[in-house]
């Protein structure tokens, strides 16, 4: 049994993927022969949005509002800190603007569910990782595919990017270790030595070692760029999910099914605190880039919050309904992103640990009963919970009707002031069933 996975969450996983009902979105357009339909055509945005004025704070996500159709498995965030990169179960990647978490674009091309995702340090790259054995690279902010790495025989559980951007690193159920070359996808290396599951890979900021974490419950790390391997850390009493590095590179944290945390120095590994507080397993470990925090994700539903190098606990974040998954620290070290199998991403600030009004919401994967609103700016389209002001200058395309999902009408039909609600006048909607 998949001591991260196991087999009847994998069950539960496959089953909702087949049953969960997704609410079809159609973009409503005139044109010189008359109203044209569009499925799901709101949800893409050109490469200009990236650089699109500053939007407005999105209101607070309305009851069953979600940012994916099923389980987020994993969030990073650009070195820029105005990307937000998310991958889940429902085989999708998206991309939503920081800080207002406006929906920017979602990638598709896996065939299974997406486990993790990385930007590389010049924020032009994203990898994501898939239970369909592949390793997708993509450019940014466009979000075209570039490569498909292929080699691994089973899950790729973990992905992550060296600090020059030369160098990919997965971790796999194949038991494996894969280095390949940036941005051609060559093979660089495959490393052997763990007996499971590969859950967790991590590289360095100064990109001289690489760590990795196992269903073997050890932690290997290994030099970099040859691969060679320097020594086995042992101590946690089962799967280690997760593995961060400090950014001087001396300090290693690690998450566990054993339900703890582990500080180790480095570079030889010797432990030096165990922080216990988490009552299910530790999914993900982040650690803030001045070395000085630590958060942690659990399957107890809760993100904490922990001094480092001390390891005293500052705060317990409450706010997601299940699973805590993936959480990544903005390169500021003033927001926290944590994704959930809840179907959402939500946004803390740092150091206080307070949640952010804002919602990144995608109308597509949420149910109908909760509207939205859409609407231009700068080449791109912009989804938003209902009540969200628009920003000056940017043009409604869609907006909310009581008791139906988004419908859309030409300008004329939908009357929007800068910096205020959208309002419709009385128009024919289509409502699709």
């Amino acid at each position: 049994m998949n001591p991260k996975k196991p087999d009847d969450r994998l069950a539960a996983k496959q089953a909702a993927s087949k049953t969960e009902a997704r609410p079809e979105v159609y973009a409503i357009k005139r044109g010189q022969s008359g109203w044209t339909l569009s499925r799901r055509s709101l949800f893409s945005a050109a490469a200009a949005a990236m650089a699109a004025p500053k939007r407005a704070e999105a209101a607070s996500c309305a009851t069953g509002a979600a940012s994916h159709a099923i389980y987020v498995e994993s969030v990073a965030i650009s070195p820029d800190g105005r990307l937000l990169v998310s991958g889940s179960d429902d085989l999708t990647v998206k991309l939503w603007s920081l800080p207002d978490g406006a929906l920017l674009k979602t990638l598709t091309g896996h065939s299974k569910a997406v486990q993790s995702v990385a930007i590389s340090p010049d924020g032009r790259m994203a990898a994501s990782s898939s239970e369909d054995n592949t390793i997708k690279v993509w450019s940014l902010p466009d979000g075209a595919l570039l490569k498909t790495l292929t080699g691994h025989s089973s899950l790729v559980w973990s992905v992550a990017i060296s600090p020059d951007g030369k160098l990919l690193a997965s971790g796999s159920g194949d038991n494996t270790v894969k280095m390949w070359s940036l941005p051609d996808g060559a093979l660089l290396k495959t490393l052997t030595g763990h007996s499971n599951n590969v859950f967790s890979v991590v590289i360095s900021a100064d990109g001289r070692l690489l760590a990795s974490g196992s269903g073997d419950n050890t932690i290997r790390l290994w030099s970099l760029p040859d691969g060679t391997l320097l020594r086995t850390l042992t101590g946690h009493s089962s799967s280690v999910n997760a593995v961060a590095i400090g950014p001087d590179a001396r300090l290693l944290a690690s998450g566990s099914s054993d339900l703890a945390i582990k500080l180790w120095s480095l570079p030889d590994g010797a432990l030096l605190k165990t922080l216990a507080g988490h009552s299910m397993l530790v999914s993900s470990v982040a650690i803030s880039p001045d070395g000085r925090m630590l958060a942690s994700a659990s399957w107890d539903n809760t993100i904490k919050l922990w001094s480092l190098p001390d390891g005293a606990l500052l705060k317990t974040l409450y706010g997601h309904s299940s699973n805590v998954q993936s959480v990544a620290a903005s390169p500021d070290g003033r927001l926290l992103a944590s994704g959930s199998y809840d179907f959402t991403i939500k946004l803390w600030s740092l150091p206080d640990g307070k949640q952010l009004p804002v919602c990144l919401m995608d109308p597509a994967a949420s149910p109908s009963s909760v509207n939205s609103i859409t609407y231009t700016q700068g080449g791109g389209t912009y989804a938003a919970p209902c009540g969200t002001p628009i920003p000056a200058g940017a043009v409604c395309t869609c907006n909310c009707v009581p008791g139906a999902i988004c419908s859309c009408v030409s300008n004329s039909g939908c009357s929007c002031v800068s910096n205020s609600v959208c309002s419709c006048v009385p128009v024919t909607y289509y409502y699709p069933n």
